[in-house]
């Protein structure tokens, strides 16, 4: 089991080291790769930083404890990020060209140009505090698995996964993440297959695998028994709150600015069928793993539910099929932290600076330092991976993604506007979720709607500023009737 997963380790370490050798060592290089990657490369690489240690641990674990009802995560999900695919994607490529920014932040603030250094600045610092908190979950998903799988301490596998993270990404910058996330991605699926078919055989087959899921109470229910509201409303709350969970993969940068490296915009659709075809099969499998893992593991109040993964595969796999799933654990993990701290770095460098940074020494000494913000963090947190990348992933979708669409709407916000729709984006999503409304619905739903009425309402405002008066209303120059 220790040689299968070092194994792989090494050999996704030894891809990311060798991304040095075409490195160009500038600061467009480093964090877009020049935009020079191929399509497959750009849609590999964006499911493995999408299907995060959040999909092994969390996902899984909220399977494990709810049941089929967690299709509704899939299905919202991925149809909610493709519709935001259909609109964004390649415009914002078009931006990136256009502008030659370097960042998510910066693209957003220079779109048509022009100084808007107050609106990157805060961009920038909201994205460093979220995917920090985003980053520090990653690991502590990676050193859950070790911990279960080799009884290690919690804080090893958080260490381990930081060093190999700070390696790669310091030796070819966002072209060795994405080397190294298409080998992940490989191995994510790989290990979800072969968990998925062995445990399935084990129990006898699907007829009764299905019929051991129907001894669960409730087990395969198509919703929740918890929601917050009875009946098809809160059904209906529950699967739009999941839509514009995957909607808001455009308001993540670590995710988005896969997609701005694209060598080409015209071949976006090359990069999204790779994308949307590996995602959905993945996504599948993971909610069928789950689903198993309560079957293997009957007894929900003896562990962690986030522990349903690691915990199956020692009861299911043989020791070197169990390194092969604990690699697809730390892959997914890794995967995932190094797109978050290379954007980091680049919100600190390129963003919140009063002035750009161009030396490699000072760019890589900023993602050191970044790895280990994320890495302090992470040995101190206690929150579940679950609740934790949700917090992340909806503040980041609340501030960032209603700016977004206005701008590929072809609206032309001003920097005031754009700052206040993203603070007040922002700020609903963290007072709904301080007032325990996302048991409710989604918190970025209202966050992401809360910044769109913003935009919405100040573009009307202006356009009735503009419009001529009414013929009725205008002064006539004709004499006085008579009397």
């Amino acid at each position: 089991m220790i040689i299968s997963f070092a194994a792989f380790l090494l050999a996704f370490t030894l891809i990311g080291l060798s991304s040095a050798r075409v490195s160009r060592g500038t600061r467009h290089d480093y964090y877009l790769a020049d935009s020079s990657v191929k399509p497959w490369l750009v849609g590999l690489s964006a499911v493995a930083t999408n299907n995060s240690g959040y999909m092994f641990i969390g996902v899984i674990g909220y399977t494990y404890v709810t049941g089929l009802a967690a299709v509704w995560l899939m299905i919202g999900w991925i149809l909610g990020d493709f519709l935001g695919s259909q609109f964004v994607h390649a415009r914002l490529r078009r931006a990136t060209a256009a502008s030659g920014e370097v960042s998510y932040a910066g693209v957003l603030a220079n779109w048509y140009g022009g100084n808007n250094g107050q609106l990157q600045r805060v961009i920038g610092a909201i994205s460093l505090l979220f995917l920090l908190a985003y980053a520090s979950a990653q690991l502590v998903a990676g050193s859950k698995a070790l911990h279960v799988l080799f009884e290690w301490p919690q804080w090893a596998g958080a260490v381990m996964g930081a060093i190999l993270v700070v390696l790669y990404c310091m030796a070819g910058g966002i072209r060795a993440s994405i080397w190294t996330d298409a080998a992940q991605s490989v191995v994510m699926l790989l290990a979800m297959a072969v968990l998925l078919v062995l445990a399935t055989g084990a129990l006898g087959g699907v007829a009764a695998t299905l019929d051991s899921m129907r001894a669960v109470p409730h087990f395969l229910d198509w919703f929740p028994r918890d929601l917050a509201l009875p009946g098809a409303t809160g059904a209906a709350l529950f699967v739009v709150g999941w839509l514009f969970a995957g909607l808001s993969v455009i308001g993540q940068p670590h995710i988005m600015v896969r997609f701005m490296t694209l060598d080409d915009d015209d071949k976006m659709y090359l990069a999204r069928i790779w994308y949307y075809l590996w995602f959905t099969v993945f996504y599948a499998m993971a909610t069928g793993v789950g689903m198993l893992s309560r079957i293997y593991l009957p007894d929900s109040a003896a562990f962690d539910a986030e522990l349903a993964l690691p915990t199956m595969a020692l009861q299911v796999l043989p020791p070197l099929l169990v390194g092969l799933v604990l690699a697809g654990i730390f892959a997914a993990t890794m995967s995932t932290a190094d797109s978050l701290i290379l954007s980091c770095s680049a919100a600190i460098t390129h963003d919140l600076l009063p002035h750009n940074i161009e030396r490699q020494s000072l760019i890589k000494l900023s993602t050191l330092l970044i790895t280990l913000a994320a890495l302090g963090l992470a040995l101190a947190n206690n929150q579940s991976v679950f609740s934790l990348v949700i917090m992340a992933w909806s503040g980041l979708a609340s501030a960032f993604a209603p700016l977004l669409l206005a701008l590929c709407l072809g609206w032309k916000p001003g920097q005031a506007i754009s700052v206040l729709a993203v603070c007040s984006g922002l700020l609903v999503a963290l007072l709904w979720r301080y007032a325990q409304l996302h048991t409710l619905v989604y918190e970025g739903l209202a966050g992401i709607l809360a910044g769109c009425c913003v935009l919405a309402l100040h573009r009307a405002l202006i356009s009735a500023a503009r419009q001529p008066p009414a013929a009725a209303d205008l002064p006539s120059n004709r004499p006085a009737a008579r009397p």
